[in-house]
């Protein structure tokens, strides 16, 4: 059964979705795929409980769909387009389902273990794309073709260790390092006392207590981080700005974070 967490986070995603009726149908589908619920869960389970990691499990990967489809959005609203729209092989809403297929499976390898998770992903993923495409383009190979490799790129790339090309994936990219708030590291701070390697990224996200997508001053997206404790800059500075360095969507984005009350740092 779906927590109410879990619940609440699918309400946000269809809302964002309205302007686009193909990718709310697919979203819904999704949602629906009591297989991929078994998956997300499981995964989070290995994540937390036998590795001691973050949430990397079915709220984690609708925050990171919330994420990018607040950024892709933007980018839709100051009239920049996407890789497909450029090369004039697919729509806006191609490229949104691609990103929100890809968020919403990213972390299925975690299921497996850490090492090599993006590929594994890719693996445990490809069934439940070919299903849902099929069942929502069923007489249109050519979206279900560019969709699904689209959302492959998308997945494979999402740790910074591949060099990706779209401008979705770098989004997806991107939106994953920005669910780093404290509610990510509850459980498994609460679960594990004994000191361990990589405490850091924990103790990180536990200081981290908003972060805010906006349109930006200076280029389209802003994300702006707020911290209750120093520490938090390690996981911006170690995790999110390696994920930015790396993105194809660089060049869209601003960098704001700050303890509460201080000044912001600007990084990009």
């Amino acid at each position: 059964m779906k927590s109410v967490k879990e619940s609440v986070t699918e309400s946000k995603i269809l809302e964002k979705l309205k302007n686009y009726p193909k990718c709310k149908e697919l979203v819904k589908y999704i949602f629906k795929d009591t297989e991929l619920q078994e998956m997300q869960e499981y995964a989070n389970n290995v994540s937390i409980k036998r590795l001691g990691f973050n949430d990397h499990g079915p709220v984690h990967m609708r925050q990171v769909a919330i994420n990018a489809i607040k950024m892709l959005t933007i980018l839709n609203d100051c009239g920049i387009k996407t890789s497909l729209e450029q090369e004039e092989i697919g729509t806006f809403e191609d490229s949104m389902c691609a990103v929100v297929i890809a968020s919403l499976m990213h972390d299925l390898g975690m299921m497996v273990g850490r090492q090599g998770h993006e590929e594994m992903s890719v693996m445990l993923a490809l069934p439940i794309i070919d299903r849902t495409l099929l069942a929502i383009f069923p007489d249109d190979i050519h979206k279900r073709v560019v969709i699904k490799s689209l959302a492959i790129e998308a997945i494979i790339g999402h740790m910074s260790s591949r060099k990706i090309h779209s401008i979705e994936a770098g989004i997806l990219l991107i939106a994953d390092g920005c669910d780093m708030t404290k509610g990510r590291a509850r459980i498994p701070m609460s679960l594990n006392h004994t000191p361990r390697v990589g405490d850091i990224h924990k103790y990180s996200a536990n200081a981290i207590t908003r972060v805010g997508i906006h349109h930006g001053e200076k280029k389209p997206i802003k994300i702006d981080i707020e911290m209750s404790a120093e520490v938090g800059f390690f996981q911006i500075e170690e995790v999110l700005l390696t994920k930015v360095e790396s993105s194809p969507a660089k060049q869209f984005i601003e960098l704001f974070a700050g303890v509460e009350g201080e000044e912001r740092k600007c990084y990009l």
